[in-house]
């Protein structure tokens, strides 16, 4: 890069110094020419006007002033020559003057010719009329070589040459400041891609601001990569754990059985079944999730009574709460019909899981309610357990975030609250927690669903590859 961008730079040069040598030389030429001629020809009518009518003068005399004429006006020819009706010349011109540049006709005519040859030189032709009897018309012929402006090209040329040098050396320190921090930045892309997730681009003082930014940026994207690669581990080390509990569990006492080491098999069968529910949820969940990574999820957005899905969802989990020991019942007011805009399924699929999720947490209660307003309607979900750190709760709905509360029946992937979240999002709704809880902020936690109203309904068409759950 550093090359091309010197080589580009000292092309440019040379080219604006021959473009700008070679119009000087044109232009120089012709105002050269111009002026000439027409110096040429005020000289030519002033000395035609000193013979012109002039008596007594004899032919020693008549060369003799041509001669001084010719030494102090610093012409290469001064002379005198007859011109025939059918346009010839004699004597012959000097200096190699074509007859034909004269102009005969014109002269015949009585105008005075004004020009120059192809070797620059000008030439200025005035019909003289002289005392003495002459046989045709006497025309004074004055010529003086142009001299060529090539003096002032090789001059342009000169400075070109200084400029193409300060050019170079200009190019060379503006190509090593433009390639630097863009190696840098290569070769730091090139580590990152490589798996070193700690490259870092060197930001300079007084660098040019997008070299800056280009070089921040990459160094926030490694740094963001670094922390989602850290978050992936964490991730993939507690789905591991989550994996190898019920299985090892499963495994255990499915071996007892068959090796006839239990005096139970019925109670090894009951947890040989509890834990393979378990693993079986944490595959959906990891399922439910590279869908909705995919897109692969069908939402019909329409409009729903949240009231109705809440009281479906709390029926539903009746049976587990009453397993747990727990008081799982609708907040009071809450039975009022409230439509919102939102897909039926998913919506009762974020509610079960946040059911779910308070369930594994709460000591002796859960409390779910449903309200509307203006703006939509809130759904919320209460437990009385011990509550989340104020540090994870703008973190608790990531998908690598897990919280151990004391108290809970069991720690989680954090793939339940995951889901929750992009579910929501997809239905154009959001979610939050709050913890604690109540206006004597008691211990426990709320997750609160934000869902809009039927106004702001918004269709989308089922995916044909959707399978739903």
């Amino acid at each position: 890069m550093r090359r091309r961008l010197t080589i580009a730079i000292i092309a440019l040069v040379v080219a604006t110094v021959v473009a700008t040598s070679v119009s000087s030389y044109v232009l120089i030429r012709r105002a050269i020419i111009l002026n000439s001629q027409r110096e040429l020809a005020g000289e030519a009518k002033a000395i035609s006007s000193t013979f012109s009518d002039r008596s007594g003068l004899t032919v020693a005399s008549f060369r003799k002033e041509l001669a001084v004429v010719t030494s102090a006006g610093n012409f290469s020819s001064v002379q005198f020559v007859l011109l025939a009706p059918d346009g010839t010349v004699a004597p012959a011109l000097e200096a190699g003057l074509p007859t034909a540049r004269i102009q005969p006709a014109a002269l015949l005519a009585g105008r005075q010719v004004t020009g120059h040859t192809a070797s620059l030189l000008a030439f200025s032709a005035v019909p003289t009329p002289l005392a003495a009897r002459t046989a045709g018309t006497p025309v004074l012929v004055v010529t003086r070589q142009v001299h060529s402006p090539l003096n002032g090209v090789r001059y342009f040329g000169l400075i070109g040459l200084v400029a193409v040098a300060a050019a170079a050396l200009v190019a060379a320190t503006l190509a090593r400041r433009f390639s630097r921090p863009v190696v840098a930045a290569v070769d730091a892309t090139q580590r990152i891609a490589a798996g070193d997730l700690d490259a870092k681009v060197a930001v300079a003082r007084r660098e040019v601001p997008e070299f800056t930014q280009l070089a921040e940026s990459i160094n926030s994207m490694g740094g963001t990569l670094a922390r989602a690669r850290d978050q992936e581990r964490q991730f993939l080390m507690s789905v591991s754990h989550e994996l190898r509990t019920p299985l090892t569990s499963i495994l255990g006492y499915a071996d007892a059985v068959l090796d006839g080491a239990t005096d139970d098999p019925r109670a090894a069968a009951a947890v040989i079944s509890t834990e393979a529910r378990r693993l079986e949820r944490l595959v959906q969940d990891l399922l439910e999730l590279a869908r909705l990574d995919a897109d692969r999820f069908s939402f019909e957005l329409r409009t729903v009574d949240a009231a109705l899905i809440v009281q479906q969802v709390i029926g539903g989990f009746q049976p587990r709460a009453a397993d747990l020991g727990i008081d799982l019942h609708l907040a009071p007011g809450s039975a009022v019909s409230c439509p919102v805009s939102a897909d039926s399924d998913r919506l009762g699929q974020v509610l079960a899981n946040l059911v779910e999720n308070a369930s594994s947490f709460a000591s002796r209660l859960v409390v779910v309610g449903v309200g509307g307003g203006s703006d939509g309607a809130v759904v919320w979900v209460d437990d009385d357990g011990p509550g989340i750190p104020a540090d994870l709760l703008s973190r608790v709905f990531d998908r690598h975030v897990t919280t151990d509360r004391d108290g809970g029946r069991q720690g989680g992937s954090g793939l339940g609250l995951a889901i929750v979240a992009e579910l929501a999002l997809a239905m154009g709704a959001h979610v939050h927690a709050e913890s604690p809880i109540g206006p004597d902020h008691a211990p426990g936690t709320r997750m609160v669903v934000h869902l809009r109203p039927p106004s702001d309904e918004a269709l989308r068409s089922p995916s044909t590859d959707a399978t739903g759950s």
